[in-house]
């Protein structure tokens, strides 16, 4: 591109005169002239969600007890261009009777709510009336418990979950895996709130970020899918990063990375499934104590 520049600039330089020697004058690029090396913006029609995800058993476990669904789609027909997602990470708790079996039942039972009241409706051609987004979230939550009651008597799971409608993202969320976003400005904003007695400590000032990175009950949760107690799951309604990622992840991946590192592979990364078997990898050579599972979602 310099040389390019360069080339174009030389061919204005008029020849020195005797008392001009080594003197240079430059005249303005026309239109035609800067035209290659104008840089145009990239627009992508119809709006869309490129989605990568990533799953590994890790180093030290000898089950996967983490249970991921991704569902992306689009629907444009000239009056309507609407990129759709559902995206769940959910996160068996360890040491709990049937974990593993816990976190898949209550993955399948959200994902099924969620597109039964939300997706299915939006392709009906018949006038009905539909709930709001944040209403079918947190009832998707409820047929999740639910299912993990009757399916997994004794198991647990963390659940986060994301539905993505137009440039809009509404989040669901129970017990420590984690939403983030990405923005190219380096910020990694966490959008969830870990429901672990560590991170509530830390809340009230008794312990800090670095001692609770190491205490020996970092990973007890005082709320999950699966307890007697009840409760409500954290709903949250956000703009889609534009430009940015949303990230969702077990503990597996983010109690191994640290924030600088996690943007550095998705940033560098060609697009977001490179980044998710990066993410892996890279959490697998720290030591890989924990299942990983990760999902990345970039809105075009």
């Amino acid at each position: 591109m310099i040389k390019f520049l360069e080339r174009l600039l030389n061919r204005q330089k008029p020849k020195p005169s005797g008392n001009e020697s080594g003197f240079v004058q430059t005249a303005p690029l026309s239109e035609e002239q800067l035209q290659p090396v104008t840089v145009m913006p990239l627009v992508i029609e119809p709006a869309h969600l490129l989605v990568g995800v990533g799953q590994s058993v890790g180093k030290q476990r000898e089950r996967n007890e983490d249970a991921l669904f991704s569902l992306s789609s689009i629907l444009s027909d000239g009056n309507v261009e609407l990129p759709f997602g559902v995206f769940i990470v959910a996160d068996g708790m360890g040491g709990h009777e049937h974990g593993e079996i816990a976190s898949g039942v209550a993955v399948r039972a959200m994902a099924e709510f969620i597109l039964s009241r939300s997706y299915l409706p939006f392709l009906s051609m018949e006038d009905r009336q539909r709930s709001s987004l944040q209403e079918v979230m947190e009832n998707g939550v409820v047929q999740a418990q639910q299912a993990v009651v009757r399916y997994a008597p004794g198991g647990g799971t963390t659940l986060t979950a994301a539905l993505v409608v137009g440039e809009q993202v509404t989040l669901a969320h129970v017990g420590d895996s984690r939403a983030y976003f990405v923005y190219p400005d380096g910020r990694m904003q966490v959008v969830t709130q870990d429901h672990s007695l560590v991170h509530r400590l830390v809340e009230l000032g008794q312990l800090s970020e670095q001692e609770a990175q190491v205490h020996p009950q970092r990973n007890v949760l005082y709320r999950a899918l699966g307890q007697s107690e009840p409760f409500r799951p954290d709903i949250h309604t956000h703009p889609m990063p534009r430009p940015g990622f949303l990230l969702i992840c077990s503990d597996g991946l983010w109690g191994v990375l640290s924030e600088k590192e996690m943007f550095q592979i998705i940033t560098s990364a060609r697009n977001p499934a490179i980044a998710c078997k990066n993410l892996v990898d890279a959490a697998n050579a720290a030591g890989g104590p924990d299942n990983i599972s990760v999902i990345l979602v970039q809105y075009l």
